[in-house]
């Protein structure tokens, strides 16, 4: 029997030989770093990639928040979601601003838009929304409310990479069934062709991480998408210390530019992300078919008209009709050498750093909990072969 671990995730990585090449192009020039000829070059085919202005790369996934933040001089309180990873609410702490948790939506585990507004208080600069899961937030509802307000929008896209959405509101569905909370597979099934437009478009920052764990990976590494050339100038000052010459420092910038080693790497892998999502996409699809109606689980389906990564794929354990807690499955399919993960749990708010902020109180975070606690992302990549899929399927479902 078959018992290798199934990691969670595994990383897409380049042809060692094509990357050995341009590694030897490195070593030859001697520039390893400071916006050198791979730096811009990523730079410009991830732009055109993922259908967007600008884009300004990074050391890491987490630095483009704290600097997006700066470079929006927020202040005060920046209104953000308990579910998520803890670089989201560390990156506004950071910054001396307050972060202010709000409920997420169940339908998507993202920001509830309606329970923003009501959030909002003379000390609000900003918002600070999530994609969780490589699912789109409402980003037509939070603009209207940021635009009402006079708030800023930096989106945490770290699990947004290629995430399209439709251009026209009319295409933009949620196939859900509110009685089972699951998509509905019989609207999901349907194929609509729509014209869509990239997420990262949304907002007035948004930011990505290019962790070795994410769809698309330099190793290390993470992008902010900006909507102009000012602005994109203004970012690249700040992430390099704040020069804006030999001799010029135009604010207290910091160290965070990515080094061609890393560019390179990510120049490659491009070439074969598009492959790696489809991979990901066909497992998602055999979770689905053997999942769907099993009592006790739940689980998102595709979004209509919307295209999707294929990031994660969590499932959500009702311990009573399931049978078994969450964390009896999981440990379950760890002693058998499956790794899932239970992402995210616990809450940010849960963290001693927040717990004591009065928007962390569980009462008002009832649904971002109910997620919390019953969770599992299944291993989700492109290296998941038929019969590793069939390990961690027997596991839950018999």
């Amino acid at each position: 029997m078959d018992d290798k671990q199934i990691t969670v995730t595994s990383p897409l990585l380049p042809n060692l030989d094509e990357f050995q090449v341009l590694l030897k192009q490195i070593w030859d020039s001697k520039w390893i770093t400071n916006n050198g000829s791979f730096h811009q070059e990523l730079e410009a085919v991830l732009a055109e990639y993922l259908k967007v202005p600008y884009v300004s790369l990074f050391t890491n996934g987490t630095l483009p928040l704290l600097t997006a933040l700066q470079a929006l001089r927020i202040t005060g309180e920046v209104i953000t979601t308990p579910y998520s990873f803890v670089a989201t609410t560390h990156s506004i702490w950071w910054n001396g601003c307050k972060p202010v948790f709000v409920d997420i939506d169940p339908k998507t585990g993202n920001i509830d838009p309606e329970k923003i507004e009501a959030a909002i208080t003379p000390k609000t600069t900003a918002i600070m929304p999530v994609h969780c899961y490589g699912k789109p937030c409402d980003v037509r509802r939070i603009k209207e409310i940021a635009d009402t307000y006079g708030l800023k929008v930096i989106y945490d896209a770290a699990h947004a990479f290629a995430l399209e959405i439709p251009k026209n509101k009319a295409d933009y569905k949620v196939a859900f069934d509110e009685a089972t909370n699951v998509f509905n597979p019989s609207q999901a099934g349907m194929k609509i062709e729509v014209e869509t437009e990239s997420i990262l478009n949304w907002g007035d920052l948004s930011t990505l991480s290019f962790h070795a764990t994410k769809v698309y990976n330099t190793i290390e590494g993470g992008a902010m998408i900006m909507h102009d050339a000012e602005t994109k100038k203004r970012i690249d000052y700040l992430k390099n210390f704040g020069f804006a010459g030999e001799v010029t420092v135009v604010g207290p910038g910091i160290n965070s530019k990515m080094d061609e080693m890393r560019a390179a790497y990510g120049l490659l892998n491009l070439r074969h992300v598009d492959a790696a999502i489809e991979a990901r996409k066909n497992t998602a699809h055999t979770y689905r078919e053997a999942l769907r109606g099993r009592k006790g689980l739940t689980f998102y389906e595709d979004m209509q008209g919307v295209k999707h990564n294929y990031s994660y794929f969590p499932i959500f354990v009702d311990a009573k009709k399931y049978g078994m807690t969450r964390d009896e499955l999981y440990f379950k399919m760890k002693e058998a050498n499956v790794l899932g993960r239970r992402y995210f749990y616990p809450l940010i708010s849960e963290f001693s750093t927040y717990r004591g902020l009065e928007s962390a109180r569980k009462e008002n975070l009832p649904n971002a909990h109910k997620m919390a606690d019953s969770v599992i992302c299944l291993p989700m990549h492109h290296e998941l072969r038929k019969g590793d899929i069939d390990r961690i399927l027997n596991l839950i479902v018999k």
